[in-house]
């Protein structure tokens, strides 16, 4: 019964600390993270501000673990054929989470701007530099790439390509997902062996379908009503266990 009494509070733990992830990732989508404040975050969570000073010890903490669930909260790499399209689809997924999760994409906003120099940016791209030369160190051994690329080229150019897509489609208005789509198959080929490059699949909705399967990708909602900062909060959960520190 004890054993039953701790799954329930470590679970209900869980659940309160990822509520407080995503409202503040709503936050910090919105008014970036200067205008941001912690008043708000606990009332889009519906929790009370001890249960989030008891997960997080201030708002620069929050911030980086949301920062940080950009590289640490990846889908798991579906294996393929080829690494190189594993490489494709590292990319390809996150476009397409960027579209309805939105804790990428306060991640993403926070990784890309200037405020809150306190806060560690360079541990996102070096995240997802170091997971895109894993996989083409493992294409090249495999026999995948051209005999000149050296695995770390195209990983950190995808990455830092990847970045500046973003904000150009947020600031153009256009289609992300075809963006990074159009990346890959300009980079392919000078980066693969013909042979496999010919077989990979980079057209737009890669993510979707590696995600959810051809047949269900076409039906995918991606585009899930987020929490709005204007709405009227419920009355706030209690905290798991905390009581918050004197301001």
């Amino acid at each position: 019964m004890r054993a039953e009494r701790t799954q329930v509070k470590q679970d209900r733990a869980v659940r309160t600390r990822r509520a407080i992830l995503e409202a503040a990732a709503v936050v910090f989508e919105d008014r970036g993270y200067g205008a941001a404040k912690l008043t708000d975050i606990v009332k889009l969570a519906n929790v009370t501000k001890g249960a989030l000073y008891f997960h997080f010890d201030s708002k620069e903490d929050l911030a980086q673990a949301v920062i940080d669930a950009q590289v640490s909260m990846h889908a798991p790499v579906t294996p393929q054929e080829f690494r190189a399209q594993e490489f494709v689809d590292v990319g390809m997924v996150f476009s397409h989470r960027l579209r309805y999760d939105v804790l990428m994409r306060g991640s993403a906003r926070l990784t890309l701007e200037q405020n809150g120099r306190e806060l560690d940016r360079a541990a996102p791209y070096q995240g997802w530099i170091d997971l895109h030369t894993a996989l083409m160190v493992q294409a090249k051994e495999r026999g995948e790439l051209l005999p000149h690329v050296d695995p770390s080229g195209p990983s950190r150019l995808v990455v830092g390509a990847f970045a500046g897509l973003n904000v150009m489609s947020q600031t153009l208005g256009l289609d992300l997902d075809r963006e990074v789509s159009a990346l890959y198959t300009s980079l392919l080929p000078s980066v693969v062996v013909p042979a496999v490059a010919a077989r990979l699949d980079t057209a737009p909705g890669r993510g979707a379908r590696v995600l959810h399967g051809p047949d269900e990708a076409p039906r995918c909602d991606c585009s899930a009503t987020q929490p709005a900062l204007t709405s009227r909060p419920p009355a706030p959960r209690e905290p798991v266990g905390a009581t918050a520190p004197a301001n």
